[in-house]
C-alpha cells in the first residue's frame, strides 16, 4: 500500500507546450506549415459533439476564462484511456484579456459526484470514462466551463526533461528526507535509472529526480507545497528550454509532443500565438479549500462543504463576488452531507 502511494502525483503544466510553441514561431521561423508537422505529433480526439456538463449561465458568467483540464494519468505507456485513473489534476483558467494564468490543483482523493457512479473519488472519474467524464465532473461539481485537455504520464516528464539534459532546482534539507523515496518509486515505474540527492542546494536535476521532487508532500505545507513543486519544476523547464538552439528546441518538440494527448487542435495554438507572450502563471491554487477525511469503503477527502467550497474558488479565481452555486452543486454538496455528515 506505501509503495502504491508513492507511485503518484505528476503534473506538467499547459504552460509548457505554450512556451515551446512561442520558442519554435520567433527562434525557428520557418513558417506556419513547419510547425503546424510539429503540432501534428500530439495525440488528438475530438470531443466536439460530447456533453461536457456546461450550462448556458455557467459559460456565460466565465466568457472571460478559457479553462483547460491537465491530467496526469497514472499509465505507464502512451494509453491515455478508461482504466488509468488521473492521480493528478490541474485546471489552468486563463484570464482572456490579461493572460494570467491560475493553476487549480484538486486533491485526487476529493469526494465529489461521477454521474452513473454516484458519490466517489474524483481520480476514478477519469478511469471511469476517460477524459470526457473527468471534464464533464469537474464542470458539475465546480461549475466549470472546461471543454479542453491535456493528459500525460510519468514518462513524459522525464523524458522531457531529461532531453533537455537536467533543470535547475533549489533542494531544502527537509525534502532530501523524502525525495529519494520518490526517486526509488519513479525509477520503478519509468524504466529510467536515476541516483540520490546527497546534499541540500541548487542543484540539476535529472528526469527522475525532477518528477520525484515535484511528487513530495509530507513536508511542511503538505499538498499546497507540493503544487509549488511542481509549478517549480515546469518554471525550470521553461527556462532551460529557452537556452537552446534550434535542434536542440526541435528535438525537445519530437520528444514531448508524441507524448500529449489532447482535444486542443492546431489551430487553436496557432491562435493562441500573438497573445503568447502575455502568458504568466500568477497563482497556485489548492482545492478544496476546506476538507476533512472519511473512511467509508475507503478513505476520502470530503469538501466540506462542496457549496462553500465551490463559492470560494470562483471568487478566488474568477473574481466572483457574492457568488451563488448552481442547484447541481447545492445538490450534490447536500448529498455529500448526507453520506458523511460533514457540515463544518
Amino acid at each position: 500500500m506505501a509503495e502504491k502511494k508513492k507511485n503518484k502525483e505528476l503534473k506538467i503544466l499547459f504552460t509548457i507546450i505554450l512556451a515551446l510553441i512561442l520558442i519554435i514561431v520567433l527562434v525557428i521561423g520557418t513558417g506556419m506549415f513547419y510547425i503546424k508537422g510539429k503540432l501534428d505529433k500530439m495525440q488528438q480526439v475530438d470531443l466536439s459533439e460530447v456533453d461536457l456538463g456546461i450550462t448556458e449561465t455557467v459559460a456565460k458568467n466565465l466568457t472571460k476564462y478559457r479553462n483547460i483540464a491537465i491530467f496526469g494519468v497514472d499509465s505507464r505507456s502512451d494509453d491515455y484511456g478508461i482504466g488509468n485513473r488521473s492521480d493528478c489534476i490541474i485546471i489552468a483558467s486563463i484570464n482572456n484579456e490579461t493572460g494570467a494564468i491560475k493553476l487549480i490543483s484538486v486533491y485526487r482523493d476529493t469526494y465529489v459526484n461521477i454521474e452513473e457512479h454516484g458519490l466517489d473519488k474524483i481520480t476514478h472519474a477519469y478511469s471511469f470514462g476517460e477524459a470526457p467524464l473527468a471534464i464533464k465532473t469537474l464542470n458539475q461539481n465546480f461549475d466549470l466551463n472546461i471543454q479542453e485537455f491535456v493528459t500525460v504520464n510519468f514518462d513524459s516528464v522525464a523524458e522531457a526533461v531529461d532531453e533537455l539534459n537536467g533543470v535547475q532546482v533549489k533542494i531544502t534539507e527537509d525534502e532530501i528526507k523524502y525525495i529519494n523515496d520518490y526517486i526509488n518509486a519513479t525509477s520503478k515505474i519509468t524504466g529510467k535509472k536515476s541516483t540520490h540527492i546527497t546534499k541540500a542546494g541548487m542543484q540539476t536535476l535529472d528526469g527522475v529526480q525532477a518528477v520525484a521532487y515535484s511528487r513530495i508532500r509530507y513536508t511542511e505545507g503538505g499538498d499546497y507545497k507540493r503544487a509549488e513543486r511542481m509549478r517549480t519544476v515546469v518554471e525550470a523547464m521553461l527556462t532551460k528550454l529557452k537556452t537552446k538552439n534550434v535542434p536542440q528546441i526541435n528535438s525537445f518538440a519530437d520528444v514531448v509532443l508524441p507524448h500529449i494527448y489532447t482535444n486542443i487542435q492546431s489551430s487553436e495554438f496557432f491562435a493562441m500565438i500573438p497573445n503568447i507572450a502575455k502568458y504568466k502563471v500568477t497563482e497556485s491554487i489548492g482545492w478544496p479549500y476546506e476538507v476533512k477525511g472519511k473512511t467509508i469503503d475507503k478513505w476520502y477527502g470530503v469538501p466540506v462543504t462542496l457549496e462553500t467550497n465551490v463559492t470560494k474558488l470562483h471568487k478566488e479565481a474568477f473574481e466572483e463576488e457574492n457568488y451563488e452555486p448552481s442547484q447541481t452543486v447545492k445538490n450534490i454538496s447536500q448529498n455529500i452531507i448526507n453520506k458523511t455528515g460533514y457540515t463544518k
